[in-house]
């Protein structure tokens, strides 16, 4: 079975358990200041989880695209991707564990559906602790489904509970997972969670509390279930395979890069094969390369494909790119309709970075031959010109050994691998994977991106589009797309039309319709896709008017005062403004 057909059948199983099916989301969050990509199918979902109505009912089905960098170092080996799907089924405020559970167990192992081997299956549930105790229902579900009890693990907050660990804030709650054994000998009677032939396909979160700022668990108004499961990694189990590199969405780029290269080696081929994917997917979005936030990732991502290019000795031709990315466009187009729309789009992005990389590179080569004259690199020269040139240790080796010059490998691995731990604690922050702030200021924030998204338009023109916004309970971060920095007479004039806003005391207010509808009523937003046929626009009297999902002040008067603090370039042809109220 492949991956397109899983997809599409899990989409009509839920659609018989009377779920509408909504479309993925924008890889860029809106209104998340914890995430520069949408990292789980919930992200989009979270003003509904709170207790908002969602256009589509309590019951929804989806699958989202998702990019993932923390583990980048780990992709090429069997498992890690930088860009994955997640389908999920969603109970906002209906049903509960047993139904959760009961359709999960029938999805999988039922001849109708993916008719995998019971033996071959495994959960895990809460253990609990001082916060929440043993989730003996759903413990007691699984025994009722036939599940051994040798075959559940009760596992504490870091395995069974979302977000891992509790401590972010917002809803959350205790986890129940599956696991599908994926060696060829037949699965253990005793289920050992350490054992990684066991892999993870299915997770179902019992929304029940909200965690506050001050780490307090509260009671959720409204109980949800989020379940996620991993399209690839349960395509791989479905096929039999042992790595997510073997499935049919990589098999046509694999077999490329390795006809083209000279010494072809897996890692280096998945990783060109999955970054370029990535990248094609976050293009898609408008997000260009730079040197910034999503525009960084998408540099870095491509960057990085281009080295193991050179390292397994693929020519310098842009052809090869080109191939990856229109095979990911056939590959997904059907189910991302914004890749077909944005494809040429994607291969003039590209193409500039890779010609503007080739230019770096030459600079490195000229530097590498400086350091050169001591007759040794240092490890100091090594890491310089692996971060500032993006030459891999691989390269540089290579160029001394062919003028018979020594490098400091031990030293450059010692540097390397303090710059990867500062890198990833930098990055936990944004790629935590936490929720959106519902606090009293945050919502004041987000209701002024409207009102600064409108007063962009009037005053720069119509081609002024939202590209990405990062809010906190301090500040606001909004980026757009114009091809210039703006002048100082634009930035005022900006501010006094976002304040007699404020100062008019506008009403906000909501109202579902039908996404064309609301195009033709004029709303503005590039993520118009974001929750189905079915659209909240919200107005700012008549001023603004925007396809979003909340949450919003009831009138603007209660904002306080709206002040530009920088207005700066975030990538090619995108601006950033960073904002207050005062």
């Amino acid at each position: 079975m492949k991956l397109n057909e899983i997809r599409q059948k899990y989409l009509d199983f839920f659609k018989t358990k009377n779920h509408q099916v909504i479309s993925s989301a924008s890889l860029i969050p809106v209104g998340d200041p914890s995430v520069l990509f949408t990292t789980a199918g919930m992200h989009p979902l979270v003003p509904f989880l709170m207790g908002e109505k969602h256009p589509s009912g309590v019951r929804l089905v989806d699958y989202q695209k998702c990019i993932r960098t923390v583990d980048i170092d780990e992709v090429g080996d069997s498992s890690h991707l930088t860009f994955f799907e997640m389908m999920g089924n969603w109970s906002l405020g209906d049903y509960w564990k047993n139904e959760s559970i009961y359709w999960s167990w029938e999805f999988l192992t039922s001849t109708g559906w993916l008719n995998l081997d019971k033996d071959r299956l495994a959960v895990s549930v809460f253990a609990g602790d001082q916060d929440c105790g043993f989730d003996q229902e759903s413990f007691d579900i699984w025994l009722s489904l036939g599940v051994k009890e040798e075959r559940i693990a009760k596992l504490g907050k870091d395995d069974n509970w979302w977000p891992a660990g509790g401590k972010s804030v917002g809803p959350q709650g205790p986890d129940t997972e599956i696991f599908y054994w994926t060696a060829q000998e037949p699965a253990p009677a005793e289920f050992d969670p350490k054992n990684k032939n066991w892999v993870e396909i299915w997770n179902n979160v019992f929304m029940e509390f909200e965690r506050t700022a001050k780490g307090n668990y509260l009671p959720l108004k409204q109980k949800n279930v989020d379940t996620g499961l991993g399209l690839e990694r349960t395509t791989v189990a479905l096929q039999g395979k042992s790595s997510v590199y073997e499935l049919e969405v990589f098999a046509s780029t694999l077999e490329f890069i390795k006809d083209k290269a000279g010494s072809y080696n897996d890692q280096s081929g998945r990783i060109i094969a999955d970054h370029l994917k990535a990248a094609t997917f976050i293009i898609a979005e408008g997000i260009v390369p730079g040197n910034l936030d999503q525009g960084y990732v998408v540099r870095k991502l491509i960057r990085r494909a281009i080295r193991h290019g050179k390292k397994i000795g693929l020519p310098q031709s842009f052809s090869l790119t080109e191939f990856i990315i229109k095979q990911t466009v056939k590959d997904y187009g059907d189910y991302y309709p914004e890749l077909k729309e944005k494809e040429q789009f994607i291969i003039e992005e590209i193409k500039k970075e890779e010609e503007s990389f080739e230019k770096t590179l030459e600079r490195g080569l000229r530097q590498f031959q400086k350091y050169a004259e001591s007759k040794t690199i240092s490890s100091d020269e090594a890491f310089d010109l692996y971060a500032t040139y993006g030459f891999p240790l691989e390269m540089t080796q290579e160029l001394a050994k062919e003028l018979n010059i020594k490098v400091d490998e031990q030293g450059f691995e010692e540097a390397f691998h303090k710059h990867q731990e500062l890198s990833k604690t930098a990055s936990a922050g944004k790629f935590k994977g936490g929720l959106v702030d519902h606090s009293e200021m945050s919502v004041k924030y987000h209701t002024a991106t409207h009102l600064l998204h409108q007063a962009l338009r009037d005053v720069l023109g119509d081609h002024v589009e939202q590209r990405g916004s990062n809010i906190t309970d301090q500040r606001l971060r909004f980026d757009f797309s114009h091809p210039e920095k703006m002048t100082a007479e634009e930035i005022v004039k900006v501010e006094e039309i976002v304040n007699q806003q404020i100062q008019n005391n506008l009403p906000v207010s909501f109202a579902e319709m039908p996404v064309e509808e609301a195009k033709k009523a004029g709303a503005i937003g590039l993520f118009g896709h974001k929750y189905g046929e079915v659209v909240k626009v919200y107005s700012v009297g008549d001023y603004s008017k925007e396809i979003c999902g909340g949450p919003h002040v009831e009138k603007t008067g209660t904002m306080g005062k709206f002040k530009i603090k920088k207005e700066e370039a975030s990538s090619a042809g995108i601006r950033r403004i960073k904002a207050i109220l005062e």
